[in-house]
């Protein structure tokens, strides 16, 4: 039988348009499409004629007007004579502070408490477990009060600050330590700093190409390290003035000027999301181990790699494909837990946009500002860690 004869027999056997499985399908997506559209359109005439009935106005104008109130902490430049814009600009940095410190912190956390809980020190591994079920099964709001209220404002005054080596000292006004600061050229060396990274990614992903295809392998992590290490150092040398200069904090009446800053609200946020946090990863870290074949564990001790070594170079990388999935849950958690901060006066995202609807009314605007910011953040954690996860799964051949 000829080409076009089979073609034209298999037409044939086709079924009718309205039984054909595809063309149902696409029928089928294209009303759920319009009914979506006309449920959305729905909700948009009917919130916008409940406003037009307030006399409130339906767009972001009002955005534009003066603020006119103080924010507490100001990590970029900010005054009561600029606009709400700016002010929600403040409490966007200031959640996003929070939120990249907290997951690294409570990735390390969580990690140790993890790993020490398969100890087989009898002492450590009870502690970790302690650990975990104490602040897990502790409400977080509970635990923010706590920090702030037992810990940070119990604290005695600046002229009776606690001091620690470095200098570091710890007063209710919070805690004030040396450190580098950000000089005039900070933000050409972040440029440095991001070439760095930029290359190190191009470098690993080439040598796990070269890996896949010959199975020689290196150390993708430590060479990235190494090459970020090197395009912040060469930045370090070549920019004048320095782009971070060391501070020391010195008192001045009733406060620490100089040094690194941190204000009770910011400290006690930060220990509570990340003693909160780092339990569920420390769980999550556990089961992946555990998840992990004895044999693997056997096999590397066999080949001579100490009980460190087989955890780091063989355990944990297998690991990571129980634990990041849930791990990300959590990330996505301490983003979401972090609107929290409003309780302890924290001037977060939530807390700055409920201070401009109090003072404008336009009170559905700004929870879509709120909503869309939040999701807007989580979407990109999902979306890195799932990036992540890709590079870490097991593929099979």
């Amino acid at each position: 039988m000829s080409q076009d004869a089979s073609i034209a027999t298999s037409a044939s056997q086709r079924p009718p348009f309205w039984r054909d499985v595809r063309v149902i399908a696409i029928f089928g997506q294209i009303i759920f499409i319009l009914i979506v559209s006309l449920v959305a359109g729905f909700l948009y005439a009917n919130v916008t004629s409940g406003l037009d009935r307030l006399g409130a106005t339906v767009g972001y104008g009002f955005m534009d007007r003066t603020a006119g109130f103080e924010i507490s902490l100001t990590p970029i430049s900010y005054s009561p004579s600029d606009t709400y814009w700016n002010a929600f600009q403040v409490g966007v940095v200031n959640t996003l502070n929070v939120i990249i410190v907290g997951v690294l912190l409570a990735t390390l956390v969580g990690i140790f408490v993890g790993i020490s809980q398969l100890s087989s020190n009898w002492l450590v591994a009870k502690l970790a477990q302690t650990y975990v079920a104490i602040f897990r099964n502790m409400p977080l709001l509970v635990q923010l009060f706590f920090w702030y209220q037992a810990v940070f404002l119990s604290l005695p005054r600046v002229q009776d600050a606690i001091e620690f080596p470095g200098p570091a000292y710890l007063s209710i006004r919070g805690v004030s330590m040396a450190g580098p600061i950000p000089g005039e050229t900070f933000s050409i060396w972040l440029g440095f700093v991001g070439v760095g990274v930029a290359i190190s990614w191009g470098v690993s992903y080439w040598l796990k190409r070269r890996q896949n295809a010959t199975g020689r392998q290196s150390p993708r992590f430590l060479i990235a390290c190494a090459i970020i290490l090197t395009s912040a150092v060469v930045g370090l040398a070549l920019l004048r003035p320095l782009p971070l200069v060391w501070s020391v904090p010195e008192q001045t009446g009733f406060n620490f000027s100089g040094g690194i800053r941190l204000s009770p609200e910011y400290a006690a946020l930060l220990i509570g999301l990340v003693a909160y946090t780092g339990a569920f990863i420390a769980e999550n870290v556990r089961a992946g181990i555990q998840g992990v074949s004895k044999g693997q564990s056997e096999a590397s001790r066999a080949l001579g790699l100490s009980a460190g070594q087989s955890m780091r170079l063989v355990i944990l990388p297998q690991a990571l494909r129980i634990i990041i999935p849930p791990t990300t849950n959590q990330y996505l958690n301490l983003a979401k837990n972090s609107s929290l901060a409003f309780a302890i006066a924290y001037p977060d995202l939530f807390a700055v946009a409920r201070t401009i609807f109090n003072q404008t009314g336009q009170t559905v605007q700004i929870i879509g500002l709120i909503m869309v910011s939040y999701l807007i953040i989580s979407l990109v954690t999902s979306v890195l860690m799932n990036l992540y996860n890709r590079s870490v799964r097991l593929v099979e051949r």
